[in-house]
């Protein structure tokens, strides 16, 4: 039986190339991991990032002096929400933002103490992965709020457009559909986690870009609902609620939503760069950028909706929403409105104290 020896020659070329080119692979792939990323992943899931993350691994030396001053920074912000919140509930002035900004810090508080345990224990992979959700988890509250206040504002000034039922269900599928982005991109990240299969990866970055993407669809919502309640024709008889003008409210709510942007761009950038190894980061990637473009505008917005007290400007009558009118509202307030309602609020307080105690 004669061989063919072009047939020999031709499989073994082939397989030679072949044999080479995954050697190259597999040597790539270790040199862009550290000795400790090839022996966590040689433990078993769950496995740790291999591709460049924001912001990278916390470390002693860098991240724990900057969490304990953001740490403080929260802590200050859910004590004075929370403070509002349950003066004003007594005062039975009732007011839910207050309420959701004091959850907003505390899941912060949350994310910078995970930051610091995790610089402390590098090998825990679990704690990273809940650090990482609690980073992108905690500013959809702020989203939220930004979409309310943009529905009150379009609800005084067209109030045929704002109470439609049509505009009612479009915001309550925002809500969902945020929801539903959150559980997405918790659900992958975590089974991203548990499998080194790249097709799953490839799915799981596809489908988190998609969230992330429309997740700054969302923030950008309140800059086109309060540019349609100024640029359509005036009604004549329109609404009010809280104290201040309704510029100023407006004024307000885009300076929150433009720093809301920058958050949520960013995001997207990241997201959809390609990714880049663990050992060769890029410059987003850095823990400047990571702070900076992440955390110092939240902080803004916080310092922004406490300073020019926002439980007073967009307080809206209870049972606004089954009424479908702010009308009960005596009057539009002005700016010196606000330190009279809170004079007021005060003189309340201590008369109800006066009364405990006698």
């Amino acid at each position: 039986m004669k061989v063919n020896k072009q047939i020999i020659f031709d499989r073994v070329y082939n397989n030679t190339i072949t044999f080479i080119i995954d050697l190259s692979t597999d040597k790539m792939s270790s040199q862009n991991m550290s000795p400790q990323m090839q022996a966590q992943i040689a433990q078993g899931p769950p496995y740790p990032p291999q591709t460049a993350g924001v912001g990278g691994a916390p470390t002693i030396a860098v991240d724990v002096g900057i969490c304990v001053v953001l740490l403080v920074l929260y802590i200050c912000s859910a004590a004075a929400n929370m403070f509002i919140y349950q003066r004003n509930r007594r005062l039975d002035h009732f007011f839910l933002p207050s309420a959701l900004l004091f959850g907003f810090s505390m899941a912060r508080i949350l994310t910078f103490t995970l930051r610091i345990v995790w610089s402390v224990d590098k090998q825990n992979v679990s704690l990273a992965i809940a650090a990482n959700i609690f980073v992108n988890a905690g500013v959809l509250i702020v989203y939220i709020v930004n979409l309310l206040f943009a529905q009150r504002i379009l609800r005084a000034l067209q109030p045929r457009v704002g109470w439609h039922r049509g505009l009612r269900i479009f915001f309550t599928a925002l809500y969902i559909l945020i929801g539903c982005s959150l559980v997405l991109i918790i659900v992958l990240t975590v089974d991203s986690s548990y499998t080194l299969d790249p097709a799953i990866h490839s799915y799981a970055m596809w489908i988190q870009r998609g969230a992330i993407l429309y997740l700054l669809l969302v923030v950008s919502i309140p800059f086109f609902i309060v540019a349609l309640a100024f640029a359509l024709p005036q009604p004549e008889t329109t609404e009010t609620f809280g104290h201040g003008s309704i510029r100023s409210k407006a004024i307000i709510l885009l300076a929150s939503t433009c720093l809301c942007t920058l958050i949520a761009g960013f995001k997207v950038g990241t997201t959809w760069s390609a990714p880049r190894p663990a050992s060769n980061p890029a410059w987003f990637h850095s823990k400047p950028a990571f702070y900076c473009l992440l955390f110092v505008p939240e902080l803004l917005i916080l310092v922004l909706y406490t300073s020019t007290r926002m439980d007073l400007r967009f307080h809206v009558p209870n049972g606004s929403s089954k009424r479908q009118s702010y009308a009960v509202q005596e009057r539009r307030g002005s700016e010196n409105d606000i330190e009279e309602a809170d004079s007021e609020l005060e003189k309340r307080k201590d008369s109800e104290l006066a009364s405990a105690t006698a």
